[in-house]
C-alpha cells in the first residue's frame, strides 16, 4: 500500500464543531465514516496478501481499480449498516452525549438507543 492510500482521520469531522442540538446526528455520520475507515482497512490487509503468483490481474490500472472497488464497497456498506459497526460504536459513544429536550413532547431524552 503506498503511503497516499493510507486512510486518515482527517475526514472525520462529525463531532469537531463542539456540542448542539445536532450532536446525535453527527454522532451518527462520524460512527459511519469511522465503519468505511475500518472496512478499507479490512480490504486493504486482505488485498495485501501474496499467494506466490503475479497474476494478469497484477497490473498497476489493476491495483488503482480494486482500490477504487475497496473505498466504494467500504463506503456503500457503512451507509447501509450491514456490518452494524457504526450502530454500535453510536450506542457506545450516545452514553456520553448530554441529556436533549425532544422537541415535540418536551420529554428529556436520556437513553443512548
Amino acid at each position: 500500500m503506498s503511503s497516499g492510500s493510507i486512510p486518515t482521520l482527517t475526514g472525520m469531522t462529525g463531532l469537531a464543531a463542539g456540542p448542539d442540538a445536532g450532536d446525535r446526528e453527527k454522532l451518527k455520520a462520524t460512527a459511519r465514516q469511522f465503519e468505511a475507515l475500518f472496512m478499507r482497512q479490512m480490504l486493504a490487509a486482505a488485498r495485501a496478501t501474496d499467494f506466490g503468483g503475479n497474476d494478469l490481474l497484477g497490473s498497476s490500472a489493476m491495483q488503482t481499480f480494486r482500490q477504487m472497488q475497496d473505498d466504494h464497497m467500504a463506503d456503500v456498506t457503512a451507509q447501509t449498516g450491514t456490518l452494524g459497526l457504526a450502530s454500535v460504536i453510536e450506542a457506545q459513544i450516545a452514553r456520553f452525549l448530554p441529556a436533549t429536550a425532544d422537541a415535540d413532547t418536551g420529554k428529556t431524552d436520556t437513553k443512548a438507543g
